[in-house]
């Protein structure tokens, strides 16, 4: 890759807020952005506030069986000798390259399972400063400084279908503990789909119509070819930083209450001591030691917490963080060959479940469930887990969320239909 000299602006930050709308109003005129904001969370290893790539030099799309990964690897490593910046996502279905899997089910979102590009414009914003790098980086800034933020179109009503009805659902659910009964898994995170077909949004509306009832600290803004992911995912799933890395699934939820402090605080310490909730968070976590054993030293792989319990505004969530130390030479697509899709979205065995989610999910999952982030010229990188998300083609109209949970042997399916509804919540809100 070859790139034109890059130049650096910092500008000093008086009215956070709205210079931060500022940023994504300007990004929002290209084609091709992805806008990512921790939403002030300060959730370690915190690393910044809002990261912002914007514009295509160069880019990468793949699905898997085109060689996706091997194609990736050799785009990182161009990138890294150019000392460029790195966004993008990967989708579900590169198991499919990972393992010996197929995917059947339709697809009518259209994401790639691979898009990466390097960006003609990069933009990191804290509370204190704005620092732009591109060719024009000053000139950037006061376009951005002298941006008008005009209230924004509302979205047309939309009205969602089902894949699956209740009843539906809870059948899927006790076929699935069979499986379970019988010993071919432990766990299934099983997903179900809400649609509207020819649905008229705007996403740049939506996003921070959901930012405003549900922050979380990945959240997302994220456009390339038509195809918008509007992300408030509370998930990190890999954070590197040198030769460390770090992993935090989660495993657990329970309602939020705003509107009774001691029913609220109940709900969290119910969560902090449910022996479904922490079964089902020490097997993710067990299943994501394994992955990093994989890639890390040996003996370096640990647990730094374990059932850590995060609020949110509309749920609690339990959360453990693992991490390891990188072997020497190990590449980005080695640690995602050994790590997705996040343990946190198949379930255990991966590969077995993996198997029973095409066979009882009816859509593809696409973006979904997969991860979207950054990888910076170092090498560094940080990507979530894409859930709590709406997906929209903005060419065919098709809008979509999709929200799941992990079915075990114990559960039962109609706490796992109001735990899905729950996950939803927030969406549900901003399209009434």
């Amino acid at each position: 890759m070859n790139t034109n000299p890059k130049t650096n602006c910092l500008v000093p930050v008086t009215d956070f807020f709205q210079l931060k709308d500022k940023v994504l109003y300007w990004a929002n005129r290209y084609g091709t952005f992805c806008f990512l904001d921790n939403q002030q969370y300060n959730i370690a290893p915190h690393q910044m506030e809002c990261l912002v790539g914007v514009g295509i030099k160069y880019c990468i799309k793949a699905n898997a069986g085109e060689n996706a990964l091997l194609q990736l690897s050799s785009f990182v490593n161009d990138a890294k000798e150019s000392s460029s910046w790195l966004f993008g996502h990967l989708g579900y279905d590169l198991k499919n390259e990972i393992e010996n899997l197929s995917s059947e089910n339709p697809d009518e979102t259209g994401f790639e399972d691979l898009f990466f590009f390097v960006p003609e414009v990069v933009i990191k914003l804290n509370e204190k400063e704005l620092w732009i790098e591109a060719e024009n980086a000053t000139a950037i800034a006061a376009e951005i400084v002298s941006m008008a933020t005009t209230p924004q179109d509302v979205s047309s009503t939309v009205t969602f279908d089902y894949r699956l009805t209740k009843d539906a659902y809870s059948q899927k659910v006790e076929l699935l503990k069979q499986h379970i009964l019988r010993g071919d898994c432990y766990e299934v995170n099983f997903c179900q789909e809400f649609f509207a077909s020819t649905a008229i949004i705007n996403p740049l509306y939506i996003f921070q119509k959901l930012s405003a009832i549900s922050p979380n600290p990945f959240a997302a803004l994220y456009k390339y070819d038509n195809k918008w992911l509007i992300c408030a995912s509370p998930e990190r799933f890999l954070n590197k930083q040198e030769n460390k890395i770090f992993s935090q699934p989660i495993k657990g939820t329970s309602k939020r209450d705003q509107k009774n402090v001691d029913h609220d605080i109940a709900n969290k310490e119910w969560l902090r001591y449910s022996a479904k909730d922490r079964s089902e968070n020490v097997m993710v976590v067990d299943l994501v030691r394994n992955d990093l054993s994989k890639i890390c030293e040996e003996g370096s792989v640990g647990v730094e917490e374990l059932f850590g319990i995060y609020s949110f505004p509309q749920v609690h969530q339990m959360i453990s963080t693992i991490s390891g130390t990188l072997i020497d030479g190990i590449s980005f697509t080695d640690i995602i060959k050994a790590c997705f899709p996040m343990g946190s979205m198949t379930g255990a065995p991966k590969k077995i479940v993996m198997e029973l989610i095409e066979k009882y999910e009816t859509r593809k999952r696409g973006i979904f469930s997969g991860a979207l982030g950054y990888i910076n010229p170092s090498g560094d990188f940080d990507f979530n887990v894409v859930i709590r998300s709406v997906m929209y083609n903005a060419a065919s109209g098709y809008l979509s969320y999709q929200v799941g949970s992990g079915i075990t042997h114990y559960c039962n399916a109609a706490a796992e239909w109001d735990e899905c509804m729950m996950k939803a919540e927030a969406i549900r809100q901003v399209f009434q």
